[in-house]
């Protein structure tokens, strides 16, 4: 199944064992993510021209500035100039935008479940290294962790990862288990980014959780 500790246990709670619930239900779970779109009237004016060249740009300044963007979503608290990620795919594919104009998306992180607002934050980091951009605007749409969570339930909190990244949980997610993927019920697996290797684009909990599947079979 595709789905986080918390869905598992709201489909298959009554049967899985109750120390392997107790597992799943302390699972630590990351920040959240705060989620625009933007429909813009021309390219970004980026003051690094390679920026302009780029189908996604990480925004933050320093590395001094991003780790304590990191570090202040972690105490629960919502940076002032906080690390964004942002895509502009209509640079590169002009299915993405009506002819002349482009799209853009971006996010960054707040504490997990956080309803704060993050719109002009987000927008006045993109200012700081492309002036000009919210007079390029047309119009924008945001998504708060409570908004994703209820796009995709697997969002919790507003978590895209699936849970907290950290050395000993890229191992073990959800549990330590011996036959990673399988849970207590015979025939039941996970293959979210709840288990190894954790969020990506990669596609490998699902490759690893059919191999062990089809290996029980």
């Amino acid at each position: 199944m595709d789905v986080t500790p918390h869905q598992l246990l709201r489909v298959a709670g009554n049967r899985l064992p109750s120390r392997y619930r107790q597992m799943l239900e302390n699972h630590p779970y990351g920040p959240g993510v705060f989620k625009m779109d933007w429909a813009l009237d021309s390219p970004i004016p980026w003051k690094a021209a390679e920026c302009a060249h780029a189908a996604t740009v990480h925004i933050g300044g320093t590395l001094e500035e991003i780790a304590a963007s990191e570090s202040a979503v972690w105490k629960g608290k919502h940076p002032e100039r906080p690390f964004v990620l942002l895509a502009q795919q209509s640079l590169f594919d002009a299915t993405r935008a009506p002819t002349g104009k482009h799209t853009a998306w971006g996010y960054c992180h707040v504490p997990n479940g956080s309803k704060f607002d993050m719109t002009e934050r987000i927008e006045s980091q993109i200012e700081r290294f492309a002036p000009g951009f919210g007079k390029i605007v047309l119009a924008r749409k945001v998504m708060s962790p409570e908004e994703l969570e209820d796009y995709n339930p697997n969002y919790f909190g507003g978590d895209i990862a699936g849970g907290v990244q950290s050395f000993w949980r890229v191992f073990a997610r959800p549990a330590l288990r011996r036959k990673e993927y399988s849970t207590p019920v015979k025939g039941l697996y996970m293959c979210s980014s709840s288990t190894p290797p954790g969020a990506g684009v990669h596609g490998m909990c699902g490759y690893h959780a059919a191999r062990r599947a089809l290996r029980e079979a």
